[in-house]
């Protein structure tokens, strides 16, 4: 199996950055559920919202596959999976109030993206330190709805 892999860090202003069709430029969704919250990831057309549990700086794993790699549950807190739209072929990793923090060329299509939520527990009590981080793997797949693989219920479970 074929995967690329990228490593950064990122704004989580509002608790929240997001993977987007660049070609496309979407809006991101306002109006969250408490559904929303507890799954820490919301879609809207051609845009994806991760919602890490701190509001600062945080490490990204990005990885991009030809297939599912598969995963093991007890590697992460949580576990969301969603499909994603790219007409374009250029996602975008993209903060709430800053800017692109990560582009790259794709095939134009359908992916799956899942998201592994780590570290939870390591949060300071005030929120704002913490050893959290996150892991997010697309693979061309047929669109899908959000399933939660692993459900974290943890203080700042949502």
């Amino acid at each position: 199996m074929d995967c690329r892999r990228h490593e950064f860090e990122l704004f989580a202003d509002y608790f929240q950055f997001y993977l987007r069709d660049a070609g496309r430029n979407p809006d991101a969704p306002v109006d969250y559920t408490d559904d929303d919250v507890r799954r820490r990831i919301k879609t809207a057309p051609h845009i994806v919202v991760v919602q890490p549990v701190r509001n600062m700086t945080v490490p990204v794993e990005l990885e991009v596959c030809d297939a599912d790699p598969g995963f093991d549950t007890a590697d992460s807190d949580h576990v969301a999976e969603c499909s994603l739209e790219l007409p374009s072929g250029r996602l975008q990793v993209h903060e709430c109030t800053g800017g692109t923090v990560l582009e790259i060329e794709l095939a134009p299509g359908s992916y799956r993206v899942r998201v592994q939520f780590s570290g939870l527990d390591t949060l300071s009590g005030d929120g704002l330190d913490g050893d959290d981080r996150y892991g997010i793997t697309l693979w061309p797949a047929p669109p899908a709805g959000i399933e939660i693989a692993k459900q974290w219920s943890g203080p700042h479970g949502g």
